[in-house]
């Protein structure tokens, strides 16, 4: 079980810099070759979503006592944050680029797979 909460809070930390990346495009910088469109409520909350993300992760890194409380509910509300810009994408009249309709799906199931082995160790250590 150690392994697995280093390996989350890993990639916990590797998630927050990808939100992080995403927050500074959608505030207009470009990274390198990567452009997006100004979206400001994107930038909030891939803003949130990487400093909760980074919370779970120093929790995970160290030998903390809410480390698993903190991988689910961090895995938990940047899924919620990346299904809203799913929604947004899907009702808003705004344009869509492959970028960033790969880096939603991505994230979801990068979010998913580790909530769901983050809850399945939560269930089997009580």
């Amino acid at each position: 079980m150690d392994a697995l909460r280093k390996a989350l809070g890993a990639l916990s930390a590797a998630y927050a810099l990808v939100f992080f990346c995403g927050a500074l495009l959608h505030a207009g910088l470009a990274l390198g070759p990567l452009r997006e469109p100004v979206i400001v409520p994107a930038t909030v909350v891939e803003t949130l979503c990487g400093a909760a993300l980074a919370v779970g992760a120093y929790g995970a890194l160290r030998p903390t006592p809410w480390a698993w409380d903190a991988v689910v509910y961090t895995h938990a509300g940047a899924l919620a944050g990346v299904l809203m810009g799913v929604l947004a994408q899907a009702l808003g009249p705004g344009e869509e680029t492959a970028l960033n309709l790969w880096y939603h799906q991505t994230m979801v199931v990068l979010l998913l797979s580790g909530l769901a082995a983050a809850l399945y160790v939560s269930r089997v250590r009580r």
